[in-house]
């Protein structure tokens, strides 16, 4: 990765029409906009269809497109829907949110219209995209039509045949849901052809994609229903045990995040074929791969079923290095971000060294009194080249917010180090960018918020809080041309463009 920038923005956050940002042609626009701002990389959240909480990182399926982002606009040009159709739904009127339950309630009904209008599925387009999507498809339209049967219900409370994938339960709901498995298809395969467009277009603008995802999968997902033998899960398949953090400064009960905990034993026998086709998945999707939690592929943090908080937990050792050679070979170098934040052992810094991937540095890190880790990793004057960095993350406080709350010793620790004692406070976003541009990382990447000097109102992610996240949207008003120059200026200045 060469020096370089760009800026953080999930697709969802993108100003479009009809609820919330999708690959309409605000998409193309904000991909001109990056170009012309100087930009080399353009970082989204993970593309999956999200589930209860909204969250891009619990979702039905890892191979899976989420339907929202479906352009409804595209769909109105090709006769499958029309203007008034789409006008007369009610997707909320802030612009500047994305209002979830309205879009659930008016954007699957226009799908399936566009659904019920289409001839294209005896289209040469149409089966080379079910063949080629063939070792996860099915069983992910299968888990979708079943879920609906069940009233949406956790596969886990499914009757008993179909939830152990007996085979003749499989062969009767195939049967039964043929016109909804057909629907999610359908919707696969609209997204899928939307997101290459976009993608094509973005790499002739020269914008590479940062891809994220997770480590884990969701529990309630056609990942864990469809392979449970790769999973830490009993005879009834349900959990033995879960993921999650332990307690530490910033938690005294740690955090407990449901995910199934992988049976590496069992995904080394098969010589990690389904970690590798899901990163060969994932690099036909985008150009670099940020990989949530890096550091459980050391050692991963089990937490018994059923208990209420991750407190009584313990480290379990992860596959290390055999996986990504297994990786490696098959699917030759890739570029690949290493999440490696949080406390970090001898052994995990030793994993990303080896792996070779860059690591990630967060600015906001560097001057928080409660990290009892090596705080100084975060200090921009410590940052190596094979690294990318930060002001924060979809997880973190804007900036801007995170001045207003940190206290007073770690405002004068950071206006020390700046050597600045007159910025004005509401002009210190654009400082902190400055500082992290001109360190000697090869890729910087700033979030959209950073740039627009916004407060928490517009954070993206609060960790271990549900309701209001996920939401935040970027209008077209605030991507002016004065922000944009102000980008390019600021890129080329510390060498970057």
């Amino acid at each position: 990765m060469k020096r370089s920038a760009g800026i953080l923005l999930s697709i969802s956050s993108l100003p479009s029409r009809y609820g919330i940002g999708c690959f309409s042609k605000s998409a193309y626009d904000f991909v001109d906009w990056l170009s012309e701002s100087g930009q080399t990389y353009w970082q989204i959240l993970p593309l999956g269809p999200t589930s209860y909480g909204d969250s891009p990182y619990q979702s039905f399926s890892t191979f899976a497109g989420n339907p929202y982002f479906i352009s409804l606009e595209a769909l109105i040009e090709e006769g499958l829907l029309t203007q008034e159709e789409c006008d007369a739904a009610d997707f909320g009127e802030d612009a500047a949110a994305v209002h979830y339950e309205k879009l659930y309630t008016s954007r699957y009904p226009l799908l399936r219209k566009a659904f019920s209008r289409w001839k294209g599925a005896e289209s040469d387009a149409y089966l080379s995209f079910l063949a080629e999507h063939k070792e996860w498809l099915p069983d992910y339209a299968l888990f979708m039509a079943v879920k609906k049967q069940f009233e949406d219900q956790v596969w886990t409370e499914w009757d008993e045949d179909i939830r152990l994938r007996k085979p003749a339960a499989l062969d009767a709901y195939r049967q039964k849901l043929q016109e909804e498995i057909a629907f999610h298809m359908f919707l696969q395969f609209y997204f899928y052809r939307q997101w290459n467009q976009l993608k094509t277009y973005a790499a002739s603008k020269g914008i590479q994609i940062i891809g994220d995802i997770p480590i884990y999968v969701a529990f309630d997902s056609a990942d864990t229903w469809a392979n449970p033998e790769l999973f830490q899960l009993d005879e009834e398949n349900l959990p033995e045990a879960v993921a999650g953090c332990p307690p530490d400064g910033f938690s005294a009960t740690g955090q407990l995040w449901g995910n199934p905990l992988y049976r590496w034993e069992a995904h080394d026998k098969t010589g990690y074929s389904w970690w590798i086709a899901r990163l060969r998945h994932c690099f036909r999707l985008y150009d670099v791969v940020r990989i949530d939690h890096f550091r459980g592929f050391d050692e991963y943090y089990s937490i018994p079923y059923g208990d209420k908080d991750a407190r009584g937990g313990h480290w379990e050792k992860g596959p290390g290095m055999a996986l990504f050679r297994a990786i490696e070979n098959a699917l030759g170098k890739r570029e690949v971000i290493a999440e490696d934040l949080g406390y970090m052992t001898d052994s995990v810094r030793k994993l990303v060294q080896e792996s070779g991937f860059p690591g990630m540095k967060v600015l906001e890190f560097a001057f928080d009194s409660r990290d009892t880790g090596c705080r100084n990793d975060y200090l921009p004057h410590n940052y190596t080249e094979n690294c990318v960095a930060y002001t924060g993350t979809h997880d973190n406080q804007t900036i801007a917010a995170w001045w207003d709350t940190i206290s007073d010793e770690e405002r004068s620790m950071a206006r020390a180090y700046l050597c600045d004692a007159y910025t004005p406070e509401e002009e210190l976003h654009r400082v902190f960018i400055s500082l992290i541009l001109r360190s000697r990382a090869n890729v910087c990447v700033i979030p959209m918020q950073d740039y627009l000097g916004y407060d928490d109102s517009c954070r993206m992610n609060e960790p271990s809080t549900v309701g209001h996240n996920w939401r935040w949207r970027v209008t077209k008003e605030a991507l002016t041309e004065t922000l944009q120059a102000d980008i390019l200026h600021l890129t080329s200045l510390y060498g970057r463009v």
